[in-house]
């Protein structure tokens, strides 16, 4: 049996308890209580120092005036622990030799192995042979373990270790072939780790890829892999570009204080000069802000296009970007994103990421300061938001400035035998533009201007030909438009004997409009030519009262599972909307009609509009659900216009409503299927029918499936078909596929890809020919139009990659092709190289490179 002694001692005289253990040839039971005795006549403890020793024998030799704790040796001592097969102790010296299996573990739990281990008495000083440190540190919220191995080392002051003829890596060894090096590892003369610093020093090193020696230096240092912040340089970033030619950026890191920090980034580029970028973030006890700076003044501002493509008439550029998260109590909350730029193109020419800039098809920063509170059934939510287009295609007048919008959402109990549940919505949005926003129907080759550079024309800011109702569309109003809107409603439902459910409800909207609709400048006063807006104070009320009701019928057929059909009928009554046409819609644009949208009250997405009219909504839909895991739903329906004026058959200023499928009395028909058979694959499809010949206006099908443990392999596929809606701009079908893949090789090396084709490409290439055609005869100058139908799978964006990953590196390479908006459509592409590397614990590095031959959307060049 192990024998344990726990007592306090003095910390000098830690190792002094094994001197006291045992007299000779005495038994083990007699020996531990010598051990405690001498103890106590040795040394009054003076600290609070607690040591627990743990041996299968106890041995005290008082000639040579030692004591040898043998047989699974284990000595805690404060918060480090000593184990090996034998350990030691001359009371003469005051040293510890361990021998065999040694293992030193310190509160931050860091792990020293070695064959012998020379200390003092405390652990802290000493010298160790086949040493091996292991560290377990967290790395993006994951656990990486550091080792620093050497045959030789010395410890001081318990603070200190150096080695020599050390490595250093982050990965693990090989499992089949641990005498292999490491993928990555750094070799050096010396390595000091100092853990009062939280730094370790390299001397003459050398790092080395796979055994490979790729790199030297002769003196650097790096952050101790547990330090998560630490004055000194961070990972370079290196910068080619035909506009800023060739450079690079060295962060520097200053660790303030522990609540806040600066980083300096000064980045020099061949052509352009200095790029300096600043960044300070602090912490608070209820939250978070950072502020970033960057700016440049440009020695070769030609290297970019002239306005209105390009800064080349800026000498100093830059932008400030803030953030802020604050938590005024556990219920409310504050903070901002801010995005602000001297120029359009500035981010993306310096290569400066920002996670408010979008950059799907158009490219835009938005910045917004909130306010929010949540109560148990309430939400409050004050926000502005001020939007900068980005890309040379879009108008900055005719982005919207939004300040304030307001909403807050209450839910209570119904009251007294009325039960049920009332909820309070209230909405304030105030916006306004310098320009308005038009679009002509169908989409014409008709542009505010056309700016010329190098004999290359490049048609700006679509508008439309002819400003009449019938050929043009206002998507956003000049001027001021400020609504407030508020709706009470109650709902309610009851289970019949026969197992119905009906729940009646009724609501209550009312919205005021202040418009100040701006008819000067620009092409404002076009508006005139297309509708009435009102000018000035108006008022809108919608009473509604309904009822919905489900008759689910349900079987429960054992292992074929539980089948639920249910037969669902919706009646709202109400008057019709009115003012149709005759105020702004800003927010209510993305209407779909589909399953989602079928048993809505209202159907338009947002405010500006309300659905008026008595309207039926019927359906039904059907579900099973196995034991096995196996699910499917389906569902169907259409909506019916029974009295009153038809929302969706008059369109506003925008045409919002029309080629919706709601426009006629009975409207198109709705469906959604979807079967799962396990919880890695799911197959989803929803569609939208004509009423009277059930042909296709909306499709979209697809799956997800994750195909492990049998194939490494994540891929989803989904097709999408729109029919032409004329009345909206569009006069062709709409029709893509977008599939994505990732494909697992090994546990290590893995392949991935996207695409997103667009197949109906052609039909836009044969209206820009007829529109040039028509220009050519009308003026038969130049060369004529050729028609280039181009490819029916067309990729508008391509993305394929390839990497390795495991448990210390991480190596990717992608090239990704994406679209660039233009006014018309996707006419360019951005295709950019990237090649990321990490080293976990010691950095990573981007090398991100563009490899557009045209473009005009980055305000660089029209040829690189």
């Amino acid at each position: 049996m192990r024998k344990v002694a726990d007592i306090t001692v003095q910390a000098g005289l830690a190792l002094l308890l094994l001197s006291a253990a045992i007299t000779a040839g005495a038994s083990q039971a007699l020996a531990q209580s010598a051990f405690e005795d001498k103890l106590a006549a040795a040394s009054k403890p003076k600290g609070n120092e607690r040591l627990l020793v743990e041996a299968a024998e106890l041995i005290y030799d008082n000639d040579h005036n030692t004591v040898t704790a043998r047989g699974n040796a284990e000595l805690h001592y404060g918060n480090r622990t000593l184990q090996a097969d034998r350990v030691r102790y001359d009371r003469t010296t005051s040293r510890v030799f361990a021998e065999g299996n040694v293992r030193l573990t310190d509160g931050t739990g860091s792990v020293v192995t070695g064959e012998r281990m020379e200390l003092t008495d405390d652990f802290k000083n000493g010298f160790i042979d086949s040493l091996r440190i292991q560290t377990t540190v967290q790395s993006k919220g994951q656990p990486v373990r550091t080792r620093i191995s050497a045959p030789r080392a010395e410890r001081i002051d318990g603070e200190q270790t150096s080695f020599d003829y050390a490595t250093y890596t982050a990965c693990e060894p090989c499992k089949d072939h641990p005498e292999r090096p490491p993928l990555w590892q750094i070799k050096a003369a010396k390595i000091i780790q100092n853990s009062e610093t939280h730094t370790i020093y390299y001397e003459d090193s050398t790092l080395e890829i796979g055994g490979i020696p790729i790199a030297y230096l002769p003196y650097f240092e790096s952050a101790d892999p547990s330090v998560k912040r630490k004055t000194g340089f961070l990972t370079p970033r290196f910068i080619t570009s035909t506009a800023l030619g060739t450079g690079v950026g060295t962060p520097y890191f200053i660790n303030l204080d522990p609540s806040y920090d600066l980083t300096i980034t000064p980045t020099f580029v061949s052509r352009q000069g200095l790029l300096g970028q600043a960044e300070y973030r602090q912490r608070f006890d209820n939250g978070q802000f950072s502020i970033r700076l960057s700016g440049i003044s440009q020695t070769t501002p030609s290297a970019f296009l002239p306005g209105p493509l390009g800064a080349a008439d800026r000498d100093l550029r830059g932008s400030v970007e803030s953030k802020g998260r604050f938590y005024i109590n556990d219920r409310w909350r504050m903070g901002w994103d801010l995005v602000g730029v001297t120029d359009k193109w500035f981010l993306d020419n310096y290569r400066i990421r920002n996670q408010n800039v979008t950059a799907d098809y158009f490219r835009e920063a938005v910045s917004t300061a909130y306010l929010i509170g949540q109560g148990d059934r309430s939400w409050f939510e004050a926000r502005g938001y001020y939007f900068k287009s980005l890309s040379s295609f879009d108008w900055q007048k005719e982005q919207p400035v939004v300040a304030p919008v307001i909403d807050y959402d209450k839910r209570i109990n119904g009251p007294g035998l009325l039960g049920g549940e009332v909820r309070l919505q209230t909405n304030l949005t105030s916006m306004t533009r310098d320009a308005t926003d038009f679009q002509g129907i169908p989409r014409t080759t008709a542009y505010v201007f056309t700016p010329s550079v190098g004999g290359v024309n490049y048609p700006l800011y679509e508008t439309c030909s002819t400003f009449t109702r019938s050929t043009c569309l206002v998507r956003g109003l000049a001027g001021t438009d400020t609504r407030l809107s508020a709706q009470a409603s109650w709902r309610r439902t009851f289970i019949d004997d026969f197992g119905m459910a009906w729940t009646p409800f009724t609501y209550l909207r009312a919205d005021s409009f202040f418009d100040s609709p701006s008819l000067s400048g620009y092409q404002n006063a076009n508006v005139s030519s297309i509708a009435s807006v009102n000018d000035g104070a108006v008022s809108r009320v919608m009473p509604a009262i309904g009822i919905d009701w489900r008759y689910p019928f349900v079987s429960d057929f054992g292992a074929l599972g539980v089948h639920t059909i249910e037969p669902i009928a919706q009646v709202i009554v109400r008057p019709s909307e009115t003012r149709i046409g005759r105020l702004p819609n800003e927010d209510a644009q993305s209407l779909v009609f589909d399953d989602t949208s079928l048993f809505e009250w209202d159907k338009f997405s947002g405010y500006d509009r309300v659905e008026g009219g008595v309207r039926a909504n019927v359906g039904g839909q059907y579900s099973v659900v196995t034991p096995s895991g196996w699910y499917a739903n389906l569902m169907a329906g259409e909506s019916i216009a029974i009295a009153g004026v038809n929302s969706f058959r008059r369109g506003d200023i925008a045409n919002v409503g029309l080629d919706s499928g709601l426009e006629n009395q009975y409207s198109d028909f709705v469906g959604r299927a979807q079967v799962s058979p396990n919880k890695n694959i799911t197959f989803i499809a929803r569609t939208r029918l004509a009423q009277n010949d059930f042909s296709l206006n909306r499709f979209e099908a697809g799956v997800i499936a994750r195909f492990a443990p049998f194939l490494p392999l994540d891929t989803s596929v989904f097709y999408s078909y729109y029919g032409a809606q004329p009345a909206l701009g569009f006069d062709h079908r709409r029709e893509g596929i977008t599939a994505s893949a990732t494909y697992h090789i090994t546990p290590n090396w893995f392949v991935s890809g996207s695409v997103l084709f667009d197949l109906t490409r052609y039909l836009d290439n044969r209206d820009l020919y007829n529109d040039a055609l028509t220009a050519y005869l009308a003026n038969p100058i130049g060369a004529p139009p050729v028609y280039s139908p181009g490819d029916r799978f067309f990729s508008t964006g391509l993305s394929v990659g390839a990497g390795y990953q495991d448990e210390c590196t991480t190596v990717s390479l992608n090239y990704i092709n994406s679209p660039i908006a233009t006014a018309l459509g996707t006419r360019e592409k951005n295709q950019t190289v990237l090649l990321r590397i990490e080293l976990k614990t010691l950095g990573e590095a981007d090398l991100k490179q563009n490899v557009n031959t045209v473009t005009t959307a980055d305000g660089i060049s029209a040829v690189r």
